[in-house]
């Protein structure tokens, strides 16, 4: 994707950590005659050392899954907070913008066995339930309620290019306290994750 250098995250830990937390990302294919999109949970595996491949799964009814082969290359983007920056923010004029944060990943296709996509629906269902008071465990299903996922097309996706876009006002550092107290009156989620990763990123005081 385009990236402005100033923008440019290439900090590769980075990016698989905000993969982690924002795993819910959107899967783009090249269909026969346009492109096509599914909005998918992901989870992502690996290490620096032997690199990390992504793992998902979706509908055999989902026009990707019955496009998916071996060896296919795909998109999969992950998307961060974001949130309008008006200019009037600014102490010169200038048009306004939007700050936002989003990872691609591209990759390979691999096809899961029935084996693999069994282990792999325990393994995300049993990542994301050890948060809840009373967690689902697959295991202890019935036959008939576990059989489920016959109906459904297993993959992983070795990961070649990552690219991160974290655009965050870097430069205009004699703004940055202004939009971060212009966003904290906003008083909503995006507003305020905005102006957390903009904290972080660009390390300016608030006062």
């Amino acid at each position: 994707m385009y990236i402005p250098n100033h923008y440019k995250n290439e900090n590769q830990a980075e990016l698989i950590d905000f993969i982690h937390e924002n795993p819910f990302g959107i899967i783009v294919i090249q269909g026969e005659n346009a492109p096509i999109a599914s909005h998918i949970p992901f989870m992502i595996k690996g290490s620096p050392e032997d690199g990390y491949h992504l793992v998902g799964h979706l509908s055999k009814k989902n026009q990707i899954a019955q496009l998916l082969k071996n060896s296919m290359s795909v998109l999969i983007i992950f998307n961060g907070p974001q949130h309008y920056i008006s200019s009037s923010w600014y102490k010169e004029e200038e048009v306004p913008t939007w700050n936002y944060i989003a990872v691609h990943a591209y990759g390979s296709v691999s096809i899961q066995s029935d084996s693999a996509l069994l282990d792999s629906l325990h393994e995300l269902v049993a990542q994301h339930e050890k948060y809840e008071k009373n967690p689902v465990n697959l295991t202890k299903m019935r036959p008939e309620t576990i059989n489920q996922y016959k109906g459904v097309i297993g993959f992983t996706i070795s990961i070649n290019t990552l690219e991160g876009a974290y655009k965050l006002s870097q430069t205009r550092k004699e703004d940055h306290q202004s939009i971060e107290r212009e966003l904290a009156d906003k008083n909503n989620f995006q507003a305020t994750e905005i102006s957390n990763a903009m904290k972080k990123t660009n390390q300016f005081p608030s006062k």
